[in-house]
């Protein structure tokens, strides 16, 4: 596996990591913890280094699977958590808290979950408009000076809210949504910010949330539970409409001998070389296709030939419902 190294920070991973979150949270069908830890170990075993999950994924459940599958290889590992929501009696209520007594609180006992002695990398995982960012940056500061975190990461910040953040404590990864329907990043500074500071870029959802594989149609049955049926681009129209998208990665696949999810990942890897995106999956045939696109190589004429196409297409439908859409770059 190749790795590479997030902006300035020194932290390196393999160049593609593994989402953790759909293992027990959002899609519906969640796998076993002994399944779980087993697909996890697969992706290491595979060359994958760089494992992220969340408080609320579970919520708490996903940390413990996580701690449990990785504990054999800690020392050769980086295990990305993140702060910022309420967790009562097991489950996520609303808004967000990002009072450090609070960032104190969820480092403890993520910390006692994963079975770790330090986060590698601790993101807050929605800014907090009610806590100022210097605050929690202060912080995570703090956690880092106490051995308990090593690196401070952000998730959906507006660009100058990084700076603000970057300025008290460096700021090695930002983790946003971006791929070939989602480029936010390219329009409201982000990547510029990720450029100029030296900081890391983890893309979540780099394959739509599925979509961009081509295994999802306007007939596809979700699970009970699973959050794309709350989605607008999910709803039956905006399938019909975004498929023209999946078209344009099925042709370039063919073109390249591969398969369309491994031409939405090696798009991302060949923007820049400290981008590193994190698709999950809970099947190994899947963990091996995502895998393989380090090996898929995409020319700088291969790049924009798949911009100019992309450029021509509308997306239909916001990614989020717009509750979620407002915590979005503040």
């Amino acid at each position: 596996m190749k790795k590479r190294i997030l902006g300035k920070s020194g932290l390196e991973v393999s160049a593609i990591g593994f989402g953790c979150m759909g293992i027990n949270h959002s899609y519906g069908l969640k796998l076993s913890n002994q399944d779980g830890i087993a697909i996890i170990r697969a992706a290491v075993e595979r060359g994958v280094t760089f494992f992220d999950t969340a408080e609320v994924y579970g919520p708490h459940i996903n940390e413990e699977v996580v701690g449990e599958a990785l504990r054999p290889v800690r020392d050769q590992v980086v295990i990305a958590t993140k702060f910022g929501f309420n967790v009562v009696d097991g489950k996520q209520m609303a808004g967000t808290n990002s009072r450090p007594e609070h960032i104190r609180e969820v480092a403890d006992a993520s910390l006692k979950r994963l079975g770790i002695e330090v986060i590698d990398l601790f993101y807050q995982h929605r800014v907090d408009p009610d806590v100022p960012i210097e605050e929690v940056a202060g912080a995570v500061k703090d956690l880092i000076a106490e051995g308990k975190v090593k690196h401070f990461g952000m998730s959906e910040p507006a660009a100058a809210t990084v700076r603000r953040a970057h300025a008290v404590q460096p700021v090695a990864a930002l983790q946003n949504e971006y791929s070939l329907w989602t480029r936010d990043p390219e329009a409201n500074g982000i990547l510029e910010v990720c450029e100029e500071l030296g900081i890391g870029f983890v893309p979540f959802s780099p394959l739509g949330r599925g979509f961009l594989t081509g295994a999802i149609s306007v007939g596809t049955q979700f699970e009970e539970g699973d959050f794309r049926k709350a989605m607008p681009r999910f709803t039956p129209e905006a399938m019909v409409a975004n498929q023209t998208l999946v078209d344009l990665l099925k042709r370039t696949a063919a073109e390249k001998g591969a398969t369309p999810a491994q031409i939405a990942l090696a798009w991302l890897l060949a923007q820049k070389p400290w981008i590193v995106p994190i698709p999950g999956t809970t099947k190994q045939h899947r963990l091996e296709e995502n895998l393989a696109a380090t090996e898929v190589e995409l020319t700088a004429s291969d790049c924009a030939k798949i911009q100019s196409a992309a450029a021509a297409i509308k997306i239909e439908g916001e990614r989020y419902p717009p509750q979620l859409m407002a915590a979005i770059g503040r």
